[in-house]
């Protein structure tokens, strides 16, 4: 059962909106070959800055001067991996937050291993995945279709739940209506639109944005939400813009430059779930 408000949410997501780009944080991603440009432009258009860097010999380096380090396990290699916990390690030294996207979790075991070192010897903050990542991080049976879900955000509540409370993080579900907890407080956030999922690096760049709103903020769940709801109104104002995926992916990159926090708190439908 969702419980809507009266948008209280919506106001503490557009501040959170301002906060973020007033103090245009420096947010470090280990990701994907897929997704590296696409990644860079969404934080730069949001009002962040980013770093694109995965060799081990700087690691301790970057991740100091950052405010953020985002893991995405999209094309893994076992020297990455060791750079990602490397660079996590570091962060929780320094108390940074730390996102991960565990891509493809469940696809196969590499993936699903990684994604548990990377959690258990450098810890997380965040993590971000869709139904079906989130649920194969408990469940051995649960499996993926390569990087997409096939599963309902719906089906991994009592896990994300169950996950958060365990790790002591907060677990975001994204798909049609993104699910946010920390296994005590669970919000939904109804944000988005359809063309999204027809974009790749979507997600990887919901992460990313995850990023750049923990990285300024020191309430990691309502920033998580926050940063959701932004992502899916800038989706929204580019849904009005085009009609195709790959013009939709141009005029998303704009929207995130184009949205305001006043339009985050007039739009942002984030709500209490029981």
């Amino acid at each position: 059962m969702t419980t809507q408000t009266n948008n209280p949410q919506g106001a503490t997501a557009a501040q959170a909106l301002q906060a973020m780009r007033d103090a245009r944080p420096l947010v470090h991603n280990i990701t994907n070959y897929v997704v590296m440009n696409f990644t860079a432009n969404v934080l730069l258009s949001a009002g962040a800055s980013p770093i694109m860097a995965h060799a081990p010999e700087e690691m301790e380096e970057l991740v100091a001067i950052c405010s953020s380090l985002v893991i995405n396990i999209g094309t893994l290699s076992a020297p990455w991996v060791d750079s990602m916990v490397l660079a996590g390690k570091t962060a929780a030294k320094l108390n940074k937050p730390v996102v991960l996207d565990p891509v493809g979790a469940g696809a196969s075991k590499l993936r699903t291993d990684s994604a548990w070192r990377i959690i258990k010897e450098a810890g997380v903050s965040v993590i971000r995945g869709n139904a079906s990542e989130i649920m194969a991080l408990q469940m051995a049976d649960a499996t993926t279709r390569g990087v997409d879900s096939s599963h309902e955000v719906s089906e991994a509540k009592d896990i994300a739940q169950s996950l958060a409370k365990n790790l002591g993080a907060t677990v975001a579900v994204t798909g049609a209506q993104d699910l946010v907890t920390d296994g005590y407080t669970t919000l939904s956030v109804d944000n988005g639109h359809e063309l999204m999922s027809m974009v790749t690096g979507t997600g990887c760049a919901a992460s990313s944005i995850i990023g750049a709103f923990v990285g300024s903020s020191s309430d990691t769940l309502s920033a998580t939400a926050s940063g959701l709801a932004y992502f899916g109104v800038a989706g929204q104002w580019a849904a009005t813009q085009a009609q195709l995926p790959g013009s939709f992916m141009i005029q998303f990159i704009d929207g995130l430059h184009q949205v305001s926090p006043a339009m985050v708190q007039d739009q942002a439908l984030i709500a209490a779930v029981e």
